[in-house]
């Protein structure tokens, strides 16, 4: 029950950066548009970091030590499809809710991950509660920037909307540690497919949002993201 309750406080504390990328944003909206404008690339671009170093220090190499080739790349695969999918019909519906959508996608996987992690590989486990922290703060920001821009609710109810998907880390971390953990290709699988499914949002959303023709600066942003979760891949070894 110790392993279970420390499994839904990280998943907590994960999904706790999503209303705090929301609340950067309104700060951010305040200041001079000659500091607005590179901070907005550099959050976005520290998100594509992050993003990227889930992929590859856990998401992949996690899902390549629990099932064959052939169903990791065809779920792989299927996650990008399906962020497509999910993608064209929220655009075609109009927009404003498609990195909202994206964030779910990949927070709920990840989380259901974390919570199934937990019972054998505690240390995995915390660094894919950091790893979804950090990428959630800059998902936060730029899907609260979207949904404002698009006149689609006001901050206060956008605020309390992010605020609400704190419980969904706990609740789907709940979920991989009850059905999960016992079932590594499944555990595996679903890892793949939230592999696959980033991929996609880091092409098509951030890394576009991340470049900027004023300055070079912004980039970085995504080396020190991709650096955080490289030092605590490094400090799991």
């Amino acid at each position: 029950m110790e392993t279970f309750g420390t499994g839904l406080l990280l998943a907590a504390l994960a999904g706790a950066s999503i209303p705090v990328g929301a609340l950067l944003a309104v700060l951010e909206d305040r200041l001079p548009g000659r500091v607005k404008d590179p901070i907005q690339h550099t959050v976005t671009a520290f998100g594509g970091g992050a993003l990227f170093s889930a992929i590859a220090l856990v998401l992949i190499p996690e899902a390549v030590a629990r099932i064959s080739a052939l169903p990791l790349m065809a779920l792989f695969a299927g996650g990008g499809l399906t962020f497509f999918v999910v993608d064209a019909m929220l655009r075609k519906a109009g927009g404003g809710g498609a990195q909202f959508v994206a964030m779910l996608l990949d927070y709920v996987p990840e989380a259901m991950a974390l919570g199934a992690l937990i019972v054998g590989r505690a240390d995995v486990a915390l660094l894919t509660a950091g790893l979804i922290a950090l990428q959630n703060i800059p998902e936060g920001f730029s899907a609260y920037r979207e949904m404002i821009l698009g006149g689609h609710a006001t901050s206060r109810r956008l605020l309390l909307l992010f605020g609400l998907m704190i419980p969904v880390g706990p609740l789907s971390a709940w979920i991989g540690f009850s059905f999960l953990a016992d079932h590594p290709e499944i555990l595996g699988g679903v890892m793949s497919f939230a592999a696959g499914g980033i991929l996609y949002l880091l092409f098509q959303d951030i890394a576009p949002q991340a470049r900027t023709s004023k300055s070079g600066g912004p980039p970085l942003g995504a080396v020190l993201g991709f650096g955080l979760g490289l030092a605590g891949h490094l400090a799991t070894l």
